[in-house]
C-alpha cells in the first residue's frame, strides 16, 4: 500500500501538467508548421472579408448590388473550400500530411496574390475559388498533422491551441484593413486600389512553403500504419471506406451535419458583420459632415478594428472551449457553446448602432470560433489513422457545400426585405431582420450531437 501513493501521487501531478510539458523540439517544429499553415490560412480568408465590398464596387458596373454579388462570390470561395476538402483531405491519408500541407499553402497563397489582378467579378470569382481549394485543405492536413505527432495527452490542448493561434491570422488581417484604411484617408492610394493591396499581401505565406517542405517529415504513427496498410491492404483515404463502413459512416454523417451548423453560422452570417458596422459607421460620420475620402478611409478602419475584436474574443472564446471540453466532455462542450452562438449572434445583429457596441463584436467572436476549437479537438478523435484527414476534412470542408448556401440565402432574404425599404436606415434593419432570423441555424448542431459519441478520455480509434 505504501510503495503504491507516491505512483499514483506521481501519475495525478503528470496528468494535471500543462499539454506542452511534454514536447520535444521537433514536436514544437510540428506544432509551427501546422499553426503558421493555418494562421495564415485564416489570414487569407479574413483579406477576403475585409477587402470583399470594396473589391465588388470597384469590378461590378454601376447599378449592380454589391451585397447580392458579395454573398456569390463568398458562395463560390466556400464551395472551393468544400471541394479542396474532398480532394486534399484523402491526398494527405494516401502520400501523406507534410507534402499536401505544402501544396496547399502554396495555392492558397498565389491565387490569393492573383486576386489582386481580376480585371470582372467572374475572373475574381474564379480565383476566390481556386484559392478556396487550398484553403479547404489546410485544416484537415494540420489537424492530422499534430493528432498523429503529438503525445495523446497533448492532442487536445495542441489542436484547441492550434484553432485559437488561427485569430492571430485574422487579426492581422484586420490590422491590413486598418493600415490601408489609413492610406486611403492619407490619399497615398485609392479606394479602388486599397482591395488589390490587401490581396497582393496574402501572398506572401507562399514562402511557408519553404520550411515546411525541407524540415517536416511524415508522422511515425502514419509511417507505420501506411506500410501496414500495404501488406493488408487497407483502403488510405478512401471515400468509399468512410461512408460505405457502418463504424466510420455514422460519424462522418453526423460530424458533417455538426460542422455544417457552425460554418453556416460563421460564414453565412458572422462574417457579414462588416456590412452592418460598415454602413452604421457611415451614417454616423455623415452625420458630422465629413469629406467622402475620410468617410471612407474611416469607415475601412472601423471595420478593421471590428475583425480584431471580434477575433480577439474568439481567442478566449477558443481557448475556454479547449478547457471545457477537456473539463466536461466533448458533447456538452457543444451544447454550452451552440447555445450561446445563437444568442450572441442574434443579440449582435439586433443591437449593434454605434462604435460603442463594438465590445459586442468581441462577444460574437468567443461563441462562435468557440465551436471551431470543438472542431480541430473533436474532429481527429472520430476516425482511425488511415481516414483521419479524410473523415476530418469530410466533415469540416465537405458540409460547406451546404453552408456555401448560407451566404446565398442571407442575400436572398436581405434583397427580399430590402425591396420596401425607402431608405438606408430601413435597409440596415432588413439587414438586421435575415441575420437574426438565420441565427436559428445553430440549433441544428444539438441535433448531430444526438448521434455521435463522446470521445473524451478514450484513445484515438483504429480499426
Amino acid at each position: 500500500m505504501s510503495a503504491q501513493a507516491p505512483a499514483d501521487t506521481t501519475s495525478a501531478d503528470a496528468s494535471n501538467r500543462p499539454w506542452w510539458c511534454e514536447l520535444t523540439r521537433y514536436h514544437w517544429f510540428v506544432f509551427s508548421m501546422a499553426a503558421l499553415a493555418w494562421m495564415f490560412d485564416c489570414l487569407d480568408q479574413q483579406l477576403f472579408i475585409l477587402a470583399r465590398s470594396a473589391a465588388m464596387k470597384s469590378l461590378l458596373a454601376p447599378g449592380l448590388d454589391a451585397n447580392k454579388y458579395g454573398s456569390i462570390a463568398t458562395a463560390i470561395f466556400v464551395a472551393g473550400w468544400a471541394t479542396g476538402g474532398l480532394i486534399f483531405g484523402s491526398v494527405g491519408d494516401r502520400i501523406g500530411r507534410a507534402k499536401t500541407l505544402t501544396l496547399t499553402v502554396l495555392m492558397y497563397s498565389v491565387f490569393t496574390g492573383l486576386s489582386a489582378l481580376s480585371q470582372g467579378w467572374v475572373d475574381f470569382a474564379i480565383y476566390r475559388f481556386i484559392t478556396g481549394l487550398g484553403v479547404g485543405g489546410v485544416f484537415g492536413l494540420a489537424v492530422a498533422l499534430i493528432a498523429d505527432s503529438l503525445p495523446d495527452r497533448s492532442r487536445a490542448g495542441a489542436l484547441g491551441m492550434l484553432q485559437a493561434l488561427s485569430a492571430v491570422g485574422n487579426v492581422t488581417a484586420g490590422l491590413i484593413s486598418m493600415g490601408v484604411g489609413q492610406l486611403v484617408a492619407q490619399k497615398t492610394i485609392s479606394p479602388a486600389w486599397s482591395w488589390k493591396l490587401m490581396f497582393l499581401l496574402g501572398a506572401i505565406p507562399a514562402f511557408l512553403c519553404v520550411f515546411i517542405q525541407l524540415r517536416l517529415k511524415e508522422p511515425e504513427r502514419w509511417v507505420k500504419a501506411r506500410e501496414a496498410g500495404r501488406k493488408t491492404g487497407a483502403a488510405f483515404g478512401s471515400y468509399t471506406s468512410l461512408l460505405g463502413e457502418a463504424r466510420w459512416r455514422r460519424p462522418a454523417l453526423a460530424g458533417m451535419i455538426l460542422c455544417v451548423s457552425g460554418v453556416i453560422g460563421l460564414w453565412g452570417i458572422g462574417f457579414f458583420s462588416p456590412e452592418l458596422v460598415g454602413p452604421v459607421i457611415e451614417r454616423s460620420l455623415r452625420a458630422q459632415n465629413l469629406p467622402p475620402e475620410q468617410i471612407a478611409g474611416a469607415r475601412s478602419i472601423w471595420i478593421g478594428i471590428n475583425s480584431i475584436v471580434f477575433n480577439i474574443g474568439a481567442f478566449f472564446g477558443m481557448i475556454a472551449m479547449a478547457k471545457l471540453a477537456q473539463s466536461i466532455g466533448r458533447k456538452r462542450a457543444f451544447v454550452v457553446a451552440f447555445l450561446l452562438a445563437m444568442v450572441a449572434t442574434a443579440g449582435y445583429f439586433q443591437l449593434f448602432n454605434s462604435r460603442s457596441h463594438i465590445w459586442m463584436s468581441a462577444v460574437m467572436g468567443a461563441c462562435q470560433l468557440a465551436l471551431f476549437a470543438g472542431f480541430a479537438i473533436y474532429l481527429p478523435e472520430l476516425f482511425p489513422t488511415r481516414l483521419r484527414s479524410t473523415g476530418t476534412s469530410f466533415c469540416y470542408n465537405v458540409g460547406r457545400f451546404l453552408a456555401a448556401s448560407g451566404p446565398l440565402t442571407l442575400g436572398q432574404l436581405q434583397g427580399s426585405l430590402k425591396k420596401g425599404a425607402s431608405s438606408p436606415d430601413a435597409a440596415i434593419e432588413a439587414f438586421r431582420t435575415a441575420t437574426t432570423a438565420m441565427s436559428a441555424i445553430f440549433l441544428l448542431g444539438l441535433v448531430a450531437l444526438l448521434f455521435l459519441p463522446e470521445t473524451k478520455g478514450k484513445p484515438l480509434p483504429e480499426d
